[in-house]
């Protein structure tokens, strides 16, 4: 094996935790110093070359590479060049770093290849490896990937870390291709994978985020390693951040959620407000006011959940032209202009690819962005895994002002309780359990373990009768 050049080891080795790069990029859009955007380059593209580094620094230290605890340069991606990736292994937080990374670079340098690659990744991730809630990494002993559709629900790691990456990961994509498949999966991530990492009250936290408990799953205050914690109050903090984008010519808003700016378009300032009750609601109200009457592209997103939208502009209906996810309004707009926008949301039931042996005869519930689980405090009485709801059973959507806080919208559904046949002491019999009417109230995902403790439950089983 040759080794390593002096120049090569005068830049240093990459990061095993893939972060710096994210850094050193917002540092030369800061400066313009592009000797800061090489260096994030070289990180990336060193990155699984041989000889590889760290076997090299294993070495230096007077060390064995093979006692590398991981056992394979697969947990920090650096099994083989970044451009070579086609499957995102190893450790979960890393890898959507290490992708945000190559996302930035991609864009900055109009590198085709390290796109082709986001994207073979971005492939992988969403039709093989994420979470219904947009969690990531099934595996607590690598905190992450293991083989694909293998999504466990109880023992389900997906860190808090993971899916605010996978939305800074997913905003990134969106600055590449203005598609709202990226938007899609950012607030998927954001309002489900992230925000329940967060209690409601802002001070306790998850570090992993399991999609059924026995009960035995709690927040904490704190932990030992408070990535999590950092991570997810200042992605809360940020949030307006992501919602919208400007070009010179035009606006797009990939989030709603009650967000105003002022943005320069033609070079000129347009002010912007967004109102809405978004996600309980989807109606939004977008008012412009430009300094002067300007002509520019309006774009709005349009989610995958959402059929059937409509909008109007000053009370006047519109058609609106959908093209991957955003639909564009262009016309000359003055001040006092009015958008209204209305994104349809009914109660829906997800299915897992039937690869995802976990959830085969069970369903998931979402309404708009929010996906939604049953707790034992809504279902007294016995574990919520004995729930079932039928295959015909109408669902609706029913607002609780008394529900953690300031109130959240529920799901509603006749559903049945399995209870013990006759034999009850039996743990096995041919007699089937008999099934008990009860009503099923699913909510918000994020919302869960802010009550009373007890177990919870995403994928719930689907009766045929």
């Amino acid at each position: 094996m040759p080794a390593p050049s002096a120049a090569r080891r005068a830049k240093g080795w990459p990061p095993s935790h893939p972060e710096i790069e994210l850094a050193l990029v917002k540092l030369y859009r800061l400066t313009g110093d592009r000797r800061r955007l090489a260096l994030a380059s070289y990180f990336v593209d060193e990155r699984g070359r041989q000889p590889h580094y760290f076997t090299e620094e294993a070495r230096a230290r007077g060390e064995d590479p093979a006692d590398f605890w991981a056992r394979n340069y697969a947990y920090n991606q650096s099994h083989i060049p970044v451009r070579e990736q086609t499957r995102m292994v190893g450790h979960a937080v890393r890898g959507m770093y290490l992708a945000s990374g190559m996302a930035d670079l991609a864009f900055e340098l109009r590198d085709e290849s390290l796109k082709r690659a986001c994207e073979a990744l971005w492939r992988d991730v969403t039709t093989a490896q994420m979470y219904v809630t947009g969690g990531l990494g099934p595996e607590a002993s690598n905190e992450g990937f293991t083989e694909p559709y293998d999504l466990p629900n109880e023992t389900a790691y997906a860190e808090t870390c993971a899916s605010v990456a996978l939305a800074f990961w997913a905003h990134r994509m969106l600055h590449l291709d203005l598609d709202g498949a990226y938007a899609d999966v950012m607030e998927l991530a954001l309002y489900n994978g992230a925000l329940s990492g967060l209690s409601r009250e802002g001070t306790h936290y998850f570090y992993a985020n399991p999609l059924e408990s026995r009960g035995q799953h709690r927040r904490w205050a704190w932990h030992l390693c408070p990535c999590c914690t950092m991570n997810v109050s200042r992605l809360v903090a940020s949030i307006a951040g992501y919602a919208i984008s400007a070009s010179d010519d035009g606006v797009a808003f990939h989030l709603y959620g009650g967000f105003e700016t002022t943005a320069e378009i033609g070079g000129f300032t347009v002010a912007l407000r967004e109102r809405s009750d978004y996600p309980w609601l989807g109606d939004v109200e977008i008012a412009i006011e430009p300094e002067t009457p300007i002509a520019f592209d309006l774009k709005l997103r349009i989610p995958g959940w959402a059929q059937g939208a409509m909008a109007s502009v000053n009370g006047a209906p519109v058609a609106l032209a959908v093209e991957r996810r955003y639909a564009t309004l262009h016309r000359r707009w003055t001040r006092g202009d009015i958008v209204i926008l209305h994104l349809p949301m009914p109660p829906e039931r997800l299915y897992a690819h039937p690869k995802v042996r976990m959830d085969v005869g069970r369903v998931a519930l979402r309404r708009g962005p929010l996906i939604y689980c049953v707790e034992e405090t809504d279902h007294p009485g016995a574990a919520v895994q004995s729930l079932t709801l039928p295959r015909t059973a109408d669902l609706a959507a029913e607002w609780r002002a008394d529900l953690v806080g300031d109130g959240a919208m529920t799901l509603i559904g006749e559903g049945r309780r399995l209870q013990p046949a006759d034999a009850e002491d039996a743990l096995y019999t041919t007699t089937r359990p008999r099934l008990q009417a009860h009503k099923v109230t699913a909510i918000p995902y994020h919302l869960w373990a802010n009550r009373e403790t007890g177990s919870m439950q995403v994928w719930i089983c689907e009766a045929v009768e």
